[in-house]
């Protein structure tokens, strides 16, 4: 048996090392996506289980005023690679959210670089791990052409691992069973899906308090985490035999040993239950950006093929855990015209099997107007 082994702390040294990285700007390195193509959209996609015909049929998307396959904002996630997301050595990173800011539709056939920066890094005190960093990373992304396509923030939670699990506050968090008509009551919500297509949603017919269709996701399977890994890709840890040693030398603190005695990655959290269970969850949970995927999914089926998201927005509230299922809606916030654009403001959120609201968000759409 391997002995567990204790986990570093926050100290003020570690923070004030990444305090000097405040605003610098790196490029961002090997991405697992550089291009938006009709395969590596379609992987992302799939990765989610959405089957928007926009995403993934080149003949359907050319019908379109795209002229061709787009990919939803959160395809972005896939290009996000390496640069200046550096952490605390050895201090879990909870994902907690991300806001993008879209100023050109992501094309098929799109050469997509960013650059990157620390821009915000803010102790907080929390029930689950005591002293904490909310730490902020800003991406810029560019079309081969210098088109400035968007500006991406993500937000990551630092907590001392050691401390989470020995406050237990999710301790009394139980897996989700289901009955066999409980699955059929799911699998019928799925057939109650909508995607809006190409019939056009006109700005003048949508009403503040009008509720758009929902999108389902679960009972959440591991299996559906390796399909979110397959479209999303490897970053930041997963690297196979002598690319994960050669990534191991550079960067020991990220690892920590399985109960082999193997060195191992964090991000074994998603599909390793007894390691969940080492930094203070009760199982094995979902990915976040996979989560606000998902929700960035809502906005897309109601706004339809000639919608266009200039603002998404999504904060992880609660863990997901392996087994459980999530019902994700929005409501009509606002509308205005603004710029010449006919734009719609979206309340959008997604509960899970036990009722607690898991995530929150919002998105701004420009819709088509009959003026």
């Amino acid at each position: 048996m391997v002995k567990q082994q204790e986990f570093p702390k926050i100290t003020d040294s570690e923070l004030d090392r990444l305090r000097q990285l405040i605003g610098v700007e790196l490029e961002v390195r090997e991405p697992f996506n550089r291009y938006a193509t009709a395969d590596t959209v379609r992987h992302f996609v799939h990765g989610i289980g959405d089957a928007n015909p926009l995403y993934t049929d080149e003949d359907y998307g050319k019908q379109t005023r795209w002229k061709g396959i787009v990919a939803p904002p959160s395809f972005l996630f896939s290009c996000f690679g390496r640069g200046a997301p550096q952490g605390l050595r050895g201090i879990h990173a909870m994902w907690a959210g991300a806001s993008f800011d879209m100023y050109e539709p992501i094309r098929a056939g799109d050469r997509i670089a960013g650059t990157v920066a620390l821009t915000g890094l803010t102790p907080k005190e929390s029930r689950f791990a005591a002293r904490s960093i909310l730490q902020e990373h800003t991406y810029t992304f560019r079309r081969g052409d210098g088109v400035k396509l968007a500006d991406v923030k993500e937000w990551h939670m630092r907590t001392e691992r050691d401390t989470a699990r020995e406050r237990g506050k999710h301790k009394s968090l139980e897996p989700a069973q289901y009955s066999a008509e409980d699955i059929q009551r799911i699998f019928a919500d799925y057939d109650k899906e909508e995607i809006r297509g190409a019939t056009p949603r006109y700005w003048e017919d949508v009403s503040a308090g009008e509720e758009t269709p929902h999108v389902v996701k679960g009972p959440l399977r591991v299996t559906d985490n390796v399909a979110w890994k397959v479209g999303w890709g490897f970053r930041p840890f997963t690297h196979a035999h002598k690319l994960g040693v050669e990534y191991y030398k550079k960067h020991p603190m990220a690892f920590d040993l399985n109960a082999q005695g193997v060195p191992d990655v964090p991000e074994r959290v998603h599909w390793d239950p007894d390691f969940a269970r080492r930094v203070g969850v009760p199982s094995s949970y979902d990915f976040g950006p996979q989560r606000v995927a998902w929700l960035c999914q809502v906005a897309t089926n109601w706004m339809g093929d000639d919608g266009y998201i200039k603002k998404f927005w999504g904060e992880v509230r609660r863990f997901n855990l392996v087994g459980d299922t999530h019902w994700l809606k929005g409501k009509v916030k606002d509308k205005r015209r603004e710029g010449g654009d006919a734009l719609v403001e979206l309340e959008l959120w997604g509960h899970d099997q036990r009722g607690e609201e898991t995530i929150r968000g919002g998105a701004v759409v420009a819709l088509s107007s009959r003026s």
